[in-house]
């Protein structure tokens, strides 16, 4: 119903054109018929001075019709055409209406302050003269008509403020709401870059890992194919295994960009450790892993990470340095967990596997001369964003040595 209403509802300067010509006979209609009955010698007739009662009567009411465009300017008309009316004893009468009109545009359409301040210069002029104008009233009771006149002027200015300060606290109120709107917006969006950052970590630390354990393992194939293909069976049945599992990782994380419900599977974690611990023995390396047992209850984004980085520093062992002895050592106290993983470096007996890599160009990169590498970086964001602290650097006697030390209570804005 309100659609139908608004619908058929007609524009403004046609409901301007309406109001003036309704103002404008009701002026002049109102006047005539109250004082039909009055002698023409108590008061002036309309006719008078060249019908001016009827033409300050009919201004007061057309000049309507612009109100919306300039409101000051209709206010300043009509107040003189009543200044003007009364003071040469026209008739009372409901001449003032279009006064009243122009009175509330003024403040309704105004800026507040400054259009207050209009209306009541110009209520006070127009009560000083309508005051002057009926000394001589008669009877003196037609005085009260003067102050009815002082009141509803005071009444029109404040009503129209009134709907003034209503749209403006709306309108206050929608940029308010507009601005929630899109600041949820952005914050949704940063929680859906934060979401593609992780899942992006999530996918380069999983297929980082499986290529460098399949590369290592294709190498060894390629060399013992035709000498020991009992063992090149064996390498090839890890590259299998090791490839179907980073296909399930990664399903598993891809998965939640498909899946409606977010029905995610949970990140790997410590209870993990062991599985990729096995499957870096499978690649070639002699790991040893040092733990507490049984571990205390972590935090599955510090856990996450803990087992993040043990992956990466395996990667980047079995990536620069080849088949080697790796230490892992895993320390919970009570308010952090320590994670160190170290490496012997490569071995000097020239190892068959990592010959046929190719992997001459021992641990440049990895142990000593670049530790700026896209994976201790990735480590170090890792531990910085949940207040930890890391260190990757080669040690003294030969091998590299990463060690992160991560806080049991992660910053609650960190998404892992």
């Amino acid at each position: 119903m309100p659609d139908r209403v608004t619908l058929f509802r007609p524009p403004a300067w046609a409901q301007d054109v309406l109001l003036a010509v309704f103002i404008t006979v009701m002026q002049v209609q109102g006047t005539v018929v109250r004082n039909s009955g009055e002698p023409e010698a108590v008061l002036r007739p309309l006719s008078d001075l060249g019908n001016l009662g009827y033409l300050l009567l009919i201004a007061g009411g057309a000049v309507l019709v612009l109100r919306r465009r300039w409101p000051v300017a209709v206010f300043a008309v009509t107040a003189l055409a009543s200044m003007v009316y009364y003071t040469l004893d026209f008739p009372d009468g409901p001449g003032w209406l279009g006064l009243f009109v122009a009175l509330y545009t003024l403040t309704a359409r105004g800026d507040g302050r400054r259009s207050l301040v209009m209306a009541v210069v110009g209520i006070a002029a127009l009560a000083a003269v309508w005051l002057i104008a009926a000394t001589d009233i008669e009877p003196p009771a037609a005085v009260g008509w003067v102050y009815f006149r002082i009141g509803a002027a005071g009444m029109s200015a404040a009503l129209g403020e009134s709907v003034r300060s209503r749209r403006v606290i709306a309108e206050e109120a929608l940029e308010r709401a507009e601005l929630a709107e899109r600041s949820r917006e952005d914050e949704a969006r940063a929680r859906v870059d934060e979401e593609r950052l992780r899942i992006a970590r999530e996918v380069h630390d999983t297929v980082a890992h499986a290529i460098a354990i399949i590369n290592v393992q294709a190498g060894v194939t390629a060399h013992v194919l035709d000498k020991r293909p009992e063992q090149a069976r064996q390498t090839l049945e890890a590259i299998e295994q090791t490839s179907s599992r980073a296909l399930q990782e990664m399903r598993a994380i891809l998965g939640v960009l498909r899946d409606d419900n977010d029905g995610r599977l949970p990140p790997p974690g410590l209870g993990q450790v062991d599985e990729l611990t096995a499957r870096a023995r499978e690649a070639g390396l002699d790991v040893e892993l040092e733990t507490t047992s049984p571990p205390p209850p972590v935090p599955s984004a510090v856990g996450s990470a803990v087992y993040r980085i043990l992956q990466e520093s395996i990667t980047n062992v079995i990536r620069h340095v080849g088949p080697t002895r790796v230490a892992v050592a895993l320390n919970y106290g009570p308010d952090a967990v320590e994670v160190r993983v170290t490496n012997d470096g490569p071995r000097a007996d020239g190892d068959t596997d990592k010959a046929a890599r190719g992997a001459d160009r021992a641990d440049a990169e990895f142990a000593g001369t670049d530790t700026r590498g896209h994976g201790i970086v990735g480590m170090r964001e890792r531990c910085q964003l949940l207040g930890g602290d890391f260190d990757a650097g080669p040690l003294p006697g030969g091998g590299f040595a990463v060690t992160a030390r991560l806080p049991l209570a992660p910053a609650a804005t960190v998404k892992v």
